[in-house]
């Protein structure tokens, strides 16, 4: 077990942990491990302190001691975490997820959302009013990560990503300052936290706009073949070409779970899932959707009306914390038939039984933001296709690792060069990829908000 150690005396680190409203955790305390554990099970990494923050004061201490100390510090929101930047080793790490509050306006049709909370968090709260906003497919993710990177789910086509919905944050900047952040209020800032990530401060609430949806949608998965695959895809995609923005299609190559609808003679076979979403009335989703749900000859069909929560849920199950995950992503502006069947050849090879790849139809509402009104950059993207490479067991991490980066090459005379920073697994350079021509942007609100780098634990920006 590597030894932990700080430069910071004891006597300064009793004066942080004593005026904390949460606690503060050293190596030798009993829920010290607990607490540095993150949803990607391959990051093992050791703080020297852990401070569990209860509310903004919590925060201001925190950031204002790492700065004073000359620590390093990472902040973690919900920990669904594929980089790892959430933890560090020596430094400060400040753990937001007890800050979990979602309060929703719903004459206004916004939310006030605390960075600790879950997608499923928000979800449970706007659908009690028949609300939401985009966010992922994923319950366990956190609101404040998938945010700050962008976010997109099922609703992007029709609402926009979630940082088009964001009309506000709180935010403590490297100064210690409690800022907020709008497009009235220091709006370079506003624009810097709309898809660049965690560079400049800890969100301290999140202020979103909501709409309608729901409580019951049309949505869920066909599943066929593998042997299909090709077809099924170029099928998807030329039904995608012409589709109303209320719908969104994807498409995931994987062997079959072991899910209830399916038979069990075809668990742990390739196959392709056409899973499919439909944001409006529930009889015109029935006819637009039709083409799709008459093709081919499906394994299983279970598209039918579901509670829009519960769908959010639906793939928990396939991507549960503890796993060992390296994820690579591209953006299309098409999918071209070279590109389906460059995938459907590595999909064949997928080095894991819980190893998939996706490619998420988003464009539409997204697409029509210009490129440079927020710090995403990527309005182009018409598809995001995520390697979710994941495995249970160490003495594979070369070999998934290898195919992954493989992958990753072979897909990239197909993609638009662009890739999407939440599913950036280390720092290899692919920040640039993520931030795109907002770059030099993001560099000079760098430099003003957090001229020294405190916050670097991220893909990373540099002060200009």
């Amino acid at each position: 077990m590597a030894v932990v150690t700080t430069p910071v005396d004891d006597g300064a680190i009793d004066g942080f942990g004593e005026g904390l409203h949460g606690e503060l955790l050293r190596p030798e305390d009993p829920n010290y491990d607990e607490t540095r554990a993150i949803w990607n099970g391959m990051i093992d990494r050791r703080p020297a302190l852990i401070a569990r923050a209860m509310g903004v004061s919590d925060v201001i201490a925190a950031v204002n001691f790492a700065r004073e100390q000359d620590m390093v510090l990472a902040v973690r929101g919900a920990g669904h975490n594929i980089a790892g930047n959430a933890v560090c080793d020596d430094g400060l790490m400040l753990d937001l997820s007890a800050m979990r509050s979602v309060r929703v306006d719903p004459e206004e049709q916004t939310a006030r959302v605390e960075p600790g909370a879950t997608l499923g968090d928000f979800d449970h709260e706007a659908q009690a009013f028949g609300l939401a906003t985009p966010l992922g497919i994923n319950s366990t993710t956190g609101v404040a990560g998938l945010t700050l990177g962008g976010g997109f789910g099922w609703l992007t086509r029709r609402d926009g990503l979630t940082v088009d919905n964001l009309r506000s944050v709180d935010i403590v900047t490297a100064d210690g300052e409690l800022r907020r952040a709008s497009e009235e209020e220091n709006p370079d800032l506003f624009w810097g936290v709309r898809g660049g990530g965690g560079n400049f401060g800890v969100v301290t609430s999140f202020e979103f706009d909501l709409h309608e949806v729901g409580p019951e949608i049309l949505s869920g998965p066909i599943v066929y073949a593998g042997e299909d695959a090709r077809d099924v895809i170029r099928h998807v995609r030329d039904f995608n070409e012409d589709a109303p923005d209320e719908s969104a299609v994807w498409v995931v190559l994987r062997k079959a779970p072991p899910l209830p609808f399916l038979p069990e003679d075809v668990h742990g076979v390739g196959v392709v899932l056409v899973v499919m979403f439909y944001a409006g009335d529930m009889d015109e989703g029935e006819e637009v959707l039709a083409p799709l749900r008459e093709y081919g000859d499906p394994i299983a069909d279970a598209v039918g009306p579901h509670q829009y929560a519960a769908f959010q849920q639906a793939f928990d199950p396939l991507l549960t914390e503890g796993a060992r995950n390296y994820w690579k992503s591209h953006n299309f502006s098409e999918l071209s038939d070279d590109a389906i069947d460059t995938a459907v050849e590595y999909a064949a090879e997928l080095p894991s039984p819980l190893s998939e790849i996706f490619f998420a139809q988003i464009g539409g509402e997204m697409g029509r933001v210009p490129a440079d009104a927020t710090a995403y950059p990527h309005r182009d993207a018409e598809y995001a296709m995520n390697v979710h490479t994941r495995w249970e067991d160490p003495a594979m991490d070369d070999r998934c690792i290898a195919w992954s980066r493989e992958f990753f090459d072979a897909m990239a005379p197909y993609g638009t060069g662009g890739v999407y920073m939440n599913f950036i697994s280390e720092d290899e350079g692919e920040e640039d990829l993520a931030y795109g021509t907002n770059q030099q942007r993001l560099a000079e609100v760098k430099a003003t908000y957090d001229p020294e780098n405190l916050f670097r634990m991220n893909q990373n920006v540099e002060p200009a």
